[in-house]
């Protein structure tokens, strides 16, 4: 391959490319889906293919092509450069330009104890099988679903910087559902402990089968639970309910394409402006926001972005400041930046490679004798709520909406009933700075998003976020009825 990449970079700089690149992507994917006590579904499905991406005088063209040979590695190359050269005749306020990188030579594999691709279909759909069936056992469950994700994904990638890199990273994504009807009162539960770097060893540590009954249960309970209460009140959240509020009211705003108003997709810009770095109050001094494109079994964690950088780990909010935005090569000297942090990925070898939320997550509080029971405690009148679900907020990523799995009412410090549709409301950075407890290190835990999608065409990405238990003071909680 490296031959090939070698004719593509030398043919495009020949050609009046200031920088260029080539991606190629080998990916494969099997995904395993149970409904109820059967199988619905067996997929298995690969893609090849790769893109050229040339830079001239400040404009871009890409090309891709599923058949890789000299002959239409060439015209591949010639079509990127055709449409740089259409490009650059279309008037810009700023032409792109590409932060400085060094070049690496590299070959990486991510963790993967069992590769999940030598997993007979038949064991994987058992997997399932077994934790529906637990699940349907229960009264007054009606439905359960299960489905196992699984992508091996290689990509080569070579610049001209002089990096040549050939990595290999694994994602696997369990997921199980549990629906329950009582009267005209239908309520679901899941497993959410996301997706994960790693092979099949994942699925076995998850054991679906034997935490089954309980989620069943809760979702039977929730069925005859009472509504939301409604109020300001104080609030207790577990690390999956924190992953997507995070993600929403963190990981999105302070992408620098929305701060410069690149891009406006999927729930619009950023409340952030760049003179925010350094003196905006995000948080509380207990928040501290983490970028981590370096974290174990993170699924964000690509070893080197589609620019070539290096990926690496920074803070975004530190003591409740914020720090830091995720970066680009493009977007670093348009926000006076020297280098990349490294948040470049595309989702296909035939896409662009755009600005993506790092893995990010809240670091626990460093007193690690603090525990979920400790934060509880400490609420007279509250919710505790596990788990993500439905979700709302503006298109400047200010004010904000969202719900969960599995909602406790606490009273006198203490969870002493289930609720159902909970809802709590805020404007981001009261939210942040409303918490005042976090449970310690050994209540950290990590979830893997699969599914975040941005840009036009859409593009689909994953990345980790992770907490520990937090408590945020006087918050307003509704029940609208989901």
């Amino acid at each position: 391959m490296k031959e090939l990449t070698d004719f593509a970079l030398d043919l495009a700089e020949s050609q009046g490319a200031d920088y260029a690149d080539v991606r190629i992507v080998d990916q494969r994917r099997n995904v395993v889906y149970v409904r109820g006590r059967s199988v619905k579904m067996i997929e298995d499905t690969q893609s090849f293919g790769y893109s050229v991406r040339v830079l001239i005088d400040g404009a871009w063209g890409l090309a891709s092509n599923t058949v890789l040979n000299k002959d239409d590695l060439g015209d591949t190359v010639r079509t990127a450069v055709e449409t740089a050269k259409a490009s650059g005749r279309v008037p810009r306020d700023q032409p792109s330009e590409m932060a400085p990188a060094s070049g690496h030579q590299d070959t990486c594999e991510g963790p993967c104890e069992e590769d999940p691709f030598s997993i007979p279909n038949s064991e994987k759909a058992d997997v399932l099988l077994q934790a529906c069936s637990t699940m349907m056992d229960v009264e007054n469950v009606v439905l359960a679903r299960g489905a196992l994700d699984c992508i091996k994904m290689r990509r080569v990638i070579a610049n001209t910087d002089g990096s040549y890199l050939d990595l290999t990273n694994y994602f696997t994504s369990p997921h199980l559902e549990a629906t329950a009807v009582e009267g005209d009162e239908s309520q679901s539960r899941s497993f959410q402990g996301g997706a994960r770097q790693a092979g099949f060893e994942y699925v076995r540590r998850a054991d679906l089968p034997g935490n089954a009954k309980k989620w069943a249960e809760q979702a039977v309970a929730k069925t005859t639970a009472e509504e939301s209460p409604k109020g300001v009140m104080d609030l207790v959240l577990d690390p999956n309910n924190l992953a997507l509020t995070m993600h929403e009211s963190v990981g999105h705003p302070t992408e620098s394409d929305r701060v410069l108003g690149w891009e406006a997709n999927m729930a619009g810009r950023s409340f952030v402006e760049l003179s925010d770095l350094g003196s905006l109050r995000y948080g509380s001094d207990l928040v501290n926001l983490t970028a981590n494109n370096r974290l174990e079994d993170g699924v964000g964690s690509w070893f080197y972005d589609d620019d070539g950088v290096e990926m690496q780990k920074f803070p975004i909010v530190k003591d409740g400041i914020l720090r830091n935005l995720s970066l680009t090569r493009e977007t670093a000297p348009l926000l006076g930046f020297e280098r990349s942090n490294g948040c470049c990925r595309a989702d296909s070898f035939s896409h662009f490679p755009i600005n993506r939320i790092p893995n990010l997550y809240m670091e626990p509080g460093e007193d690690d004798t603090i525990t979920p029971e400790d934060l509880i405690a400490d609420v007279e009148r509250g919710v505790y709520i596990e788990g993500m679900g439905s979700f709302s907020i503006d298109q400047m990523r200010r004010n904000f909406q969202f719900g969960g799995d599995m909602f406790w009412l606490i009273e006198n410090g203490k969870k002493v009933r289930p609720l159902k549709r909970v809802t709590y409301q805020a404007q981001t950075q009261d939210f942040w700075q409303s918490c005042d407890g976090i449970a310690g290190p050994d209540y950290w835990s990590p979830h893997g998003v699969m599914n975040c999608g941005k840009g036009e065409p859409m593009q689909v990405m994953f990345m980790t976020h992770g907490a520990s238990y937090a408590r945020f003071r006087g918050i307003n909680v509704g029940g609208a009825r989901l």
